[in-house]
């Protein structure tokens, strides 16, 4: 099945090639003995090269991540158990997935979760549909506590390329993560930060806002 795929995936990039005559460039180090996989690898760089380029939206323009000053810092001033650990183990989940690791990425999700607990190669297909991902974090939320656990959430731009057509693809994300709350009898493992969920991105709340109409605590109490 793995070398159908492939030489469908190759006679897919044949076709491209052939728009603008790299066809016969490929066949012919066919001809000449070069490596199937050499040949399918360069014509790809090649048709990779004309396709439109990935341009993710910048942070605060519409489908960019919030303009935060305060970014993902650098790992050596970071507090593992702090939202910059949380919001930097969301940076190396996506850096996983980019490179094709699959098996290493789900090792972030929470055992217990539906994510985490998915067959490895059920997992890994999710990602068919791309032929590359990356990702963009942004600044963490506040950490909250709820019944022995932390929760946190870490606001992602992920983009790539479908694997279909080779498509730009741009979506905004929310990363929820968890740990325990350093609670008696929890392992080290769980008082690690863990990727609980992942879902639409979601503008924190804003304050109501102030005015100078608020109700009086003795109103209606004045007789008329």
């Amino acid at each position: 099945m793995r070398v159908r795929a492939g030489a469908a995936l190759f006679l897919s990039l044949i076709s491209l090639a052939a728009c603008d005559g790299r066809e016969e460039s490929a066949i012919n180090n066919l001809a000449n003995g070069a490596n199937a996989t050499q040949v399918e690898n360069s014509v790809r760089a090649e048709a990779q090269a004309v396709m439109e380029p990935l341009r993710p939206p910048p942070p605060g323009t519409p489908g960019g991540l919030p303009a935060d000053p305060q970014p993902v810092v650098e790992e050596d001033a970071v507090d593992p158990k702090g939202a910059q650990g949380a919001a930097q183990v969301v940076q190396g989940y996506y850096g996983l997935l980019e490179e094709k690791r699959y098996g290493d990425a789900q090792d972030l999700w929470n055992d217990n979760s539906a994510m985490g607990a998915e067959d490895d190669a059920r997992f890994a297909a999710r990602f068919r549909s791309f032929s590359e991902v990356h990702a963009n974090v942004g600044a963490p939320g506040n950490v909250e506590g709820a019944a022995g656990s932390l929760f946190v959430t870490v606001p992602v731009q992920v983009y790539g390329r479908l694997a279909a057509n080779g498509k730009p693809w741009y979506r905004l994300r929310q990363v929820t993560l968890r740990r325990a709350n350093d609670v008696p009898g929890s392992s080290e493992a769980d008082r690690r930060w863990h990727i609980e969920s992942i879902g639409p991105y979601e503008p924190p709340a804003q304050p109501a806002a102030e005015t100078d109409n608020a109700i009086s605590a003795t109103d209606g109490l004045l007789k008329k």
